[in-house]
């Protein structure tokens, strides 16, 4: 063990720091970039289908990067790959914002995808290791808070340095980003550590997981299937973000600093929601906890685009901010649940891969249709069809893959699924844990 390796009172520095870094990873690098595109858009001449083309690139970055950095974390530890992932994001933000092509602005966001998927993954899975199962689904959802804190702060603030600044006030927007994510760095590789000096209760050794074959888990029929509710996500969640201020701005004719206050409630709304969901999932079932979060998105896609009064819209910020980062907080429970604290980041990234699929693709199709057609409406009424895709898919989920803690029946069915041959009441399998990922 590394002497280095602290005891249990310095997880809540852990805790702490993940979620400061998925503040970077996500509310900097990803989420500033709603709140800048009105400007930037006009700054650089973009078409809607450019725009939605550098959101396309930055998390076709973040997609090319997400299985990568899981793996790396697993081999390597999460110190170092959050660390790099969060200079690299910086450093796509600093490219972003001297940009003076298209061409240039996308490098910078598929460098600024790269380092925060190196970054965000093992942010979420690292917390495996210091605290105990029956806590997983609460501290994860405490840490995809930092994404809250994200829109908190760039809502107000974006708008404030663009009116301060004028033209080149996109530029310095990107500039603020791009230092405050390089002090994130640091303050990563200060505090992060790669395992804890202690073994929590109900943890299993260290270790215990190495044997997981990576076919095994790039195989499993489950993964599969929840990689592709990983997508449904992705897709219609990312529209909503991404043309949240182009909507308000371009179609209804809001200002920016109204759409900067809008995007901050949200971001208010969303504060505990992974807090929330996680504890939701622990106490009635991972399964029944997605599908309940993808049916209100639905609701909050389908009221941005139909009730276009204030009231409805706030309405719809308030619904997608009381539930934007559960599904993610869960999934990442899901992985240590399933396969350990050890290979947690490696399955989260494989499943990433599916989400960041469907972010890559959710802009693009909606920038496409909104160039052709007369608003972003249709855009954000084919968000709220995927999101319920994405709860019927929740719900088909088969039950092996569903087994809650206590449940005899349910855990010796997935033994036996998992390990044929092995006797169901005494079934070993060293490749899976045998603990409720649902």
């Amino acid at each position: 063990m590394d002497s280095r390796s602290p005891g249990p009172r310095y997880r809540w520095a852990i805790l702490a720091t993940a979620g400061l870094v998925v503040f970077g990873a996500l509310g900097l690098s990803r989420f500033s970039y709603t709140a800048i595109l009105p400007s930037m858009q006009a700054g650089l001449g973009l078409s809607n289908t450019q725009s939605g083309g550098l959101a396309t690139a930055n998390l076709a970055g973040y997609l090319a990067m997400a299985i990568v950095g899981g793996a790396l974390a697993a081999r390597l530890g999460p110190r170092r790959v959050i660390t790099a992932g969060l200079l690299l994001a910086g450093l796509g933000m600093l490219l972003t914002g001297i940009s003076t092509t298209y061409v240039t602005a996308a490098s910078g966001r598929v460098l600024s995808g790269l380092g925060s998927a190196a970054a965000n993954v093992p942010a979420h899975t690292v917390l495996a290791l210091w605290f105990t199962q029956r806590r997983r689904g609460l501290v994860t959802g405490t840490a995809t808070s930092g994404a809250s804190i994200g829109l908190i702060v760039v809502g107000p603030l974006i708008p404030w340095i663009i009116r301060a600044h004028g033209e080149s006030g996109w530029r310095m927007s990107w500039y603020v980003m791009a230092a405050a994510t390089f002090v994130l760095a640091i303050l990563a590789f200060a505090v992060m550590r790669d395992r804890p000096g202690y073994q929590p209760i109900d943890h299993e050794p260290a270790g215990s997981h190495t044997t997981l074959g990576w076919k095994r888990l790039y195989l499993s029929g489950s993964i599969w299937h929840l990689g592709g509710v990983y997508f449904f996500f992705g897709f219609a969640y990312m529209i909503y973000m991404t043309f949240f201020t182009k909507r308000l701005v371009a179609d209804l004719g809001y200002s920016q600093e109204a759409a900067g206050n809008l995007f901050m409630i949200l971001g208010w709304a969303s504060l505990i929601c992974g807090v929330v969901w996680g504890w939701i999932s622990d106490a009635i079932g991972r399964k029944r906890a997605m599908a309940i979060i993808f049916c209100i998105q639905a609701v909050a896609y389908a009221l941005f685009a139909l009730w276009t009064t204030t009231g409805g819209l706030t309405l719809s910020a308030v619904l997608f901010g009381i539930t934007a980062w559960g599904i993610p907080a869960i999934m990442a429970v899901v992985c240590g649940d399933v396969v350990g604290p050890v290979m947690a980041p490696a399955a989260y990234g494989f499943l990433t891969f599916f989400h960041g699929l469907g972010q890559s693709s959710g802009p693009y199709v909606a920038g496409r249709m909104a160039d052709v057609l007369p608003s972003f409406a249709p855009s954000y009424l084919l968000a709220s069809g995927v999101a319920l895709l994405g709860a019927l898919g929740t719900m088909l989920l088969r039950s092996k893959a569903t087994a809650r803690m206590g449940d005899k029946t349910a855990v010796e069915e997935y033994q036996s699924a998992e390990c044929p041959g092995a006797e169901p009441a005494v079934a070993e399998c060293s490749t899976v844990e045998l603990s409720p990922p649902l």
